[in-house]
């Protein structure tokens, strides 16, 4: 597994760490309005996944922002950024920053998506900072796990490995 931090701690992350090359692992999440949400209903496309402990900190909103901005440059790749912050935070806080180009999705039910990118911290139970990159046939072609928590991700390698995905 990764080894990550938060806030200068170590923490245990749940579930199987993710690897290029690996199948992309199909999970169920809720989206904004309940319904839920898989990594197979957006087959065919480039994804870019992105895992945050809460929308409602500073980092988090910088890297969201940061992955709006930059959807239009990337083409016809979807961007779904998952969190442990109930749906309805979630509307609530891409409604005030105006996020269109990233559809956010709560994994506070079921931990789907946290344990199957090894990304849930069992001591908080929120999800750790990471990005991954699917292309279109499923495979895992970028990961980043982000070793301390509070930390930015790489934005140019991800950005870049989702350009060349096909």
């Amino acid at each position: 597994m990764a080894n990550v931090t938060f806030k200068g701690k170590p923490v245990t992350l749940l579930g199987n760490e993710v690897k290029v090359g690996d199948k992309a692992p199909n999970f169920s999440a809720l989206a904004n309005d309940l319904s839920a949400v898989t990594l197979n209903d957006t087959k065919g496309q480039v994804r870019l996944l992105t895992s945050v402990p809460s929308l409602d900190t500073g980092v988090c909103d910088a890297e969201i922002r940061r992955f709006n901005e930059s959807a239009n440059s990337l083409g016809n790749v979807k961007i779904l950024t998952v969190s442990c912050d109930l749906p309805f935070a979630q509307k609530r806080w891409c409604a005030a920053g105006g996020i269109e180009n990233v559809q956010t999705l709560s994994d506070h039910r079921d931990l789907s998506f946290g344990e199957a990118y090894g990304v849930a911290i069992q001591e908080l139970r929120l999800l750790t900072r990471a990005v991954f990159v699917v292309d279109s046939s499923d495979t895992v072609v970028y990961v980043e796990y982000v070793s301390e928590a509070t930390d930015h991700p790489n934005y140019e390698a991800a950005l870049e490995a989702a350009k060349a995905a096909k």
